[in-house]
């Protein structure tokens, strides 16, 4: 009953505006699109950074850094004693996207990730 009452009045509504304004179409209209090309090279400058933490163990950050970015031992280690020592390490630059899915996965797996624009 309660759609009835609607539709009703949608064709009342309708055809009231018809006769007001001439034809009227609930087609929708047609819109230009401008392609905008984009430039990448420019959305370059940003940063993964990872921070240390109070919970997460040397070993399994290093583990972190080999597993989920691929880099041998040697530099997954030197990324880790930054965060322990200098308290931060930046261990990805790249698109702001890709750095939006770096930060997601390593907060994944429990680290302290944030990404920013690079200076």
């Amino acid at each position: 009953m309660w759609c009835w009452l609607v539709w009703c009045w949608l064709v009342r509504y309708w055809s009231q505006l018809a006769a007001y304004c001439g034809d009227v179409s609930i087609a929708p209209a047609e819109l230009s699109r401008t392609e905008i090309a984009e430039d990448t090279s420019l959305d370059s400058p940003w940063i993964t950074l990872v921070w240390n933490d109070p919970v997460n163990l040397m070993s399994y950050v290093t583990y972190v850094f080999q597993t989920y970015f691929g880099y041998p031992r040697e530099k997954a280690e030197k990324l880790m004693l930054d965060v322990h020592q200098k308290g931060r390490a930046v261990v990805s630059n790249g698109p702001r996207e890709t750095m939006e899915r770096d930060t997601e996965a390593l907060q994944g797996y429990g680290l302290w990730a944030t990404f920013q624009k690079d200076e």
